[in-house]
């Protein structure tokens, strides 16, 4: 999956995966759908984090653009405001409701239950509720990818990893990393550094250049971060170095031109639009979405920014194990299913 200048092209945008998000989920919500007044909770960060919430961000303001709809959004500050946003919201009648990120799992549990006839929609984490719709990706595929391109650039066999916050879900990012690099180079060494076990850990980037720079400093050339806001530190360690980078879930190429190997997309921005078009269209159901290559939920991203960096060969190889994954015949580990990283 691959970006073009206006970072539009090869994605295919709303068109990808969206059908798929809506083929994927089990149940409907009540033929009464409730009125349309559609709301998103970013997580810590902020919306303008440059990955994740960002992400989201995108996919709200161009249902926006598409629409003319307007919005409403909050940004968490803290990890009380979680519920109180999600109250604040539902008692002012807005539905959908979307939060952003695993972390609002447990809020929205309990908002959802107080209010059974407004919608809501969870990004990266599971609501068992006939209203909620859950939305999940299949990271560890196009964090695959990203490891086999990491493993063809490195000069060294060398290669780094900085999770955010350390949490399975961070963990399946970095399994899935390793075994794409082990698979171009068995021999391969790649350390791993988590930032934290708070919420603060996705919003630290002095902390994500000081793990980075530690690992180049050990010899790595190549460093893949799933971090958020902390990850923006990691590329600028690997600019400063004149090693390279990998970004997350939104294109991160442009911030760096010249020394971001690639990004791993995580089409946030496509499950936020979704739901809100869905809610809007009385299509909304409820359930577990899963998004994964095969419906263009992960991917890789390719621009002017990496171009010269990625060799023909390396982006032949990168296709084929899409196809390989997609078809079966590369078997990517799920962290979340058994946490035991068969790779290290």
């Amino acid at each position: 999956m691959f970006r073009t200048k206006n970072g539009l092209a090869g994605l295919k945008l709303a068109g990808l995966g969206l059908a798929a998000l809506a083929a994927s989920a089990f149940s409907a919500v009540a033929a009464s759908a409730p009125e349309f007044k559609p709301a998103i909770i970013f997580d810590l960060g902020g919306k303008f984090d440059k990955s994740f919430n960002e992400s989201a961000l995108n996919g709200a303001e161009r249902f926006k653009k598409d629409t003319g709809i307007e919005y409403r959004d909050f940004e968490l500050q803290n990890e009380s405001q979680r519920e109180q946003a999600l109250r604040n919201f539902a008692r002012r009648g807005y539905s959908p409701i979307i939060g952003v990120s695993f972390s609002q799992a447990q809020a929205m549990e309990k908002v959802a239950k107080e209010f059974p006839d407004l919608q809501f929609a969870i990004i990266d984490g599971t609501v068992d509720l006939p209203n909620v719709r859950s939305v999940v990706f299949k990271e560890e595929e196009g964090s695959y990818l990203v490891g086999l391109l990491g493993a063809m650039a490195s000069k060294t066999g060398k290669l780094g990893f900085v999770g955010g916050m350390d949490i399975p879900l961070i963990r399946k990012f970095a399994c899935g990393y390793v075994q794409g690099v082990k698979a171009v180079n068995p021999n391969a060494e790649v350390f791993q550094n988590m930032t934290g076990t708070t919420g603060d850990a996705w919003n630290d980037p002095v902390k994500g250049g000081e793990l980075a720079k530690s690992q180049f400093d050990r010899g790595a050339d190549v460093v893949y971060h799933a971090a958020g806001g902390t990850g923006l530190g990691v590329l600028q360690a690997a600019a400063d170095a004149g090693k390279l980078g990998i970004g997350v879930d939104s294109d991160q190429n442009y911030l760096h031109p010249g020394s971001v190997l690639t990004s791993m997309l995580k089409r946030v921005d496509n499950a936020v639009y979704k739901t809100f078009a869905d809610a809007k269209d009385g299509k909304f159901t409820s359930g577990v979405i899963v998004l994964g290559l095969s419906d263009d939920g992960v991917g890789w991203a390719l621009d002017e920014y990496n171009a010269k960096l990625i060799t023909p060969e390396m982006k032949a190889a990168a296709d084929q194990a899409r196809a390989d994954i997609i078809s079966g015949k590369i078997k990517v580990h799920d962290y979340m299913v058994d946490q035991s990283c068969p790779v290290q």
